[in-house]
């Protein structure tokens, strides 16, 4: 496709908001005013989910109007293009002050464009325009996925559709819909009706909605990848069906969090019976080529303890290489080549998270990696294909920055380009232990744009981290226009536990907060099932606070200017900056004692907002330290160390965000 030059002189790139960064840009001078709306130009053989996003784009940048005459949005390309066979999805895209432009060799290229082209507006003195560009667009990997987690708590419809808009607008294409795990089964089984009516007796899908969504789905250029997790994490099948247990015991839908070491039983052929009957049904429900199977986190316990069991892993020869030790791996890698048998009649892939990689797996079985990039170099080099998602679990409320650092392929990394040709893409991966349907879209958006951008766009354009979250931040409230509810959530938490009080105090001291990073929530002192309420204040606070980022990134600024400070416009404005975020946290305590004393499911979090007051009255006295380049005495770096250090304490299971900063400012 030849490039198409813009009538003025290429400019220096500006200050876009464009999430992920495409692949080349060039910016003119021009601009095109959206007062007049742009008309649709689209060959009347269009595929209809073209028509149907071009026109969603139109209605995002000027509104439903359809004018017979104006700047034009024109639309080529060749081709239907199917993401379950990884079609291209590149694309050029240019504006002009006379329209729009929009070549691909496919539909999904088309779509991605689209994608681009919303995020471009600029508004400036109540006018809005888009800017003369041309650019050129390709991504990096061909599997871009998010994985959300309806499991251990039912995500209804509509929230599984406004987090597909977020991933079209990002170009995720792959939605792994986890749909089985020891807390629930979610999809209405109409051969084994028992798993969804004890599995998902606190919701599931029914086969209409499934279809409802792949629609919506496939409508945006989005593949579905079903999971149903075997031979571990099955405590709900096993509830609703006892012969696939591997001890006689029987069981109830599980109500905890913590592992359960419980697995179906891979020896009997009953087992192999129904689960042959389920992925029957659920291949033909799920028509993308690829089927997971889950297959992580069973150490075999229930294995090794029955006797039966036992003598079949001997009889079978499923020893370790001293002879006599069984080996339960290979009984796991057993039952593995029994499901791949079932899938592949059904002409499906199957994927599988790392623990199912061994010597005997089939070459086609692509290993998913959790547990670190070991397994997934491990994994290449063995001829399996990868993905990557270690380093893009959202659920341990990591920073965007620790997302944005993880690579399937790092820089200076090992593998040959054969090997680096099997690694897909990878996952952000949303387990919703601690995210329900309300409060989900705050703990996967906007952070799992990052990761997006870390699949699609070029790894030499993804160094610059500040940018990313300049961009970010534009994102965030571009998401909004699309609906989510990463914002709103949050805040209206805020208000019912504020009640008549002033939400304000409450939403300072929510500002800063973040829950507890990785799994210590599980062991802070309160012992959670799937029906507790998630609307306490570790739940409206951020997964990662922009206000305290925005604090360290002034903090390092000021401290890199050295001491005494330099009397220079930016450091006087920092200063400044700095002491009005500190004097707000200083008095907030006292405004928000009564309301923490008043209400009994706030008064656990008292200790962070005496904290955080006596934080910034430390950090008050720094700056005058900092500003006069005087030297901090021993005792009161002594005094400072205290403070700092009781902040450092977490309390109803969220933690004080700015305390790392506070020590680079307090020189600790």
């Amino acid at each position: 496709m030849a490039l198409l030059l813009l009538a003025g002189p290429a400019v220096a790139q500006p200050a876009h908001h464009l999430m992920p960064v495409p692949t080349e840009m060039k910016w003119g001078q021009g601009r095109l005013s959206l007062k007049t709306p742009l008309k649709l130009q689209l060959d009347a053989s269009a595929d209809a989910s073209v028509r149907q996003a071009a026109l969603r784009t139109l209605a995002l940048l000027q509104g439903p109007a359809q004018p017979a005459s104006g700047p034009v949005l024109q639309i080529r390309y060749g081709r239907l293009g199917l993401p379950e066979k990884f079609d291209e999805e590149r694309y050029s895209l240019r504006v002009t002050p006379m329209g729009v432009s929009i070549d691909a060799p496919t539909s999904l290229g088309v779509l991605r464009a689209l994608a681009t082209l919303q995020q471009l507006p600029v508004a400036e003195k109540k006018q809005r325009y888009l800017p003369e560009v041309d650019i050129q667009d390709r991504p990096r990997f061909a599997w871009r996925g998010l994985l959300m987690d309806a499991a251990r708590h039912f995500l209804p419809v509509p929230v599984i559709k406004r987090s597909l808009d977020a991933m079209a607008a990002v170009k995720l294409n792959v939605l792994h819909w986890h749909l089985s795990d020891d807390q629930g089964f979610r999809v209405e089984s109409r051969l084994l009706p028992r798993l969804h009516e004890v599995g998902g007796a606190d919701g599931y899908y029914t086969q209409a909605e499934v279809k409802d969504v792949l629609t919506y789905a496939a409508a945006r250029g989005i593949r579905v990848l079903p999971e149903f997790d075997i031979p571990g994490h099955s405590i709900a099948w096993i509830a609703a069906y006892p012969r696939l247990a591997s001890n006689d015991s029987t069981y109830a839908v599980y109500q905890s969090w913590r592992l359960a070491n419980v697995a179906m039983d891979p020896t009997r052929e009953t087992t192999y019976t129904l689960l042959d009957s389920l992925l029957t049904e659920m291949t033909a429900l799920f028509p993308d080529p690829y089927f997971h199977i889950g297959g992580d986190e069973n150490d075999g316990r229930q294995w090794r303890r029955n006797p039966r069991i036992v003598a079949f892993m001997r009889e079978k020869g499923m020893v370790k290489a001293d002879g006599k030790t069984i080996d339960k791996h290979q009984l796991q890698t057993y039952f593995n080549r029994r499901i791949l048998a079932m899938l592949q009649r059904q002409g499906k892939i199957m994927v599988g998270w790392d623990e199912i990689l061994g010597p005997d797996l089939p070459k086609d079985a692509v290993i998913q990696s959790w547990r670190g990039k070991k397994w997934l170099v491990d994994a290449v080099k063995q001829g399996h294909p990868a993905l990557l998602s270690e380093g893009f679990y959202l659920d341990l409320n990591y920073s965007a920055a620790t997302h944005y650092a993880a690579d399937p392929i790092p820089i200076g990394s090992t593998l040959t380009p054969e090997q680096q040709q099997l690694v897909l893409g990878g996952e952000a991966a949303m387990w919703s232990e601690f995210a329900d349907s309300v409060i989900v879209d705050s703990r996967i958006w906007p952070r799992a744009a990052v990761v997006a951008e870390r699949l699609w766009s070029p790894q030499a354009a993804t160094q610059d981290v500040g940018d990313m979250y300049r961009r970010l931040n534009g994102f965030s409230a571009y998401l909004e226009a699309l609906g989510l509810r990463h914002r709103k959530a949050p805040e209206q938490l805020l208000r019912q536990m504020a009640g008549a009080y002033d939400v304000v105090p409450l939403r300072t001291l929510a500002e800063v907060l973040e829950p507890v990073k990785e799994y210590k929530r599980h062991r802070q002192g309160m012992f959670y099932t799937p029906q507790t309420p998630l609307n306490r204040l570790v739940d409206a606070a951020p997964a990662e606070s922009e206000v305290a980022r925005r604090f360290a990134a002034t903090v390092d600024s000021l401290t890199g200017a050295g001491s005494p400070l330099p009397r220079t416009p930016a450091s006087r404005r920092q200063l400044l900056d700095l002491r009005k975020q500190l004097l707000l946290w200083q008095a907030n305590d006292t405004r928000l004692q009564p309301l923490l004393i008043l209400n009994p499911t706030l008064r656990e979090y008292a200790p962070l907002s005496t904290n955080l007051a006596a934080v910034a009255s430390l950090l008050l006295e720094r700056l005058i330290q900092f500003e006069r380049g005087a030297v901090a005495s021993p005792e009161w770096q002594k005094a400072a160390r205290a403070t700092l250090d009781a902040a450092q304490a977490p309390a109803g299971q969220a933690e004080l965000a700015l305390v790392k900063a506070a020590r680079k400012l307090a020189g600790l």
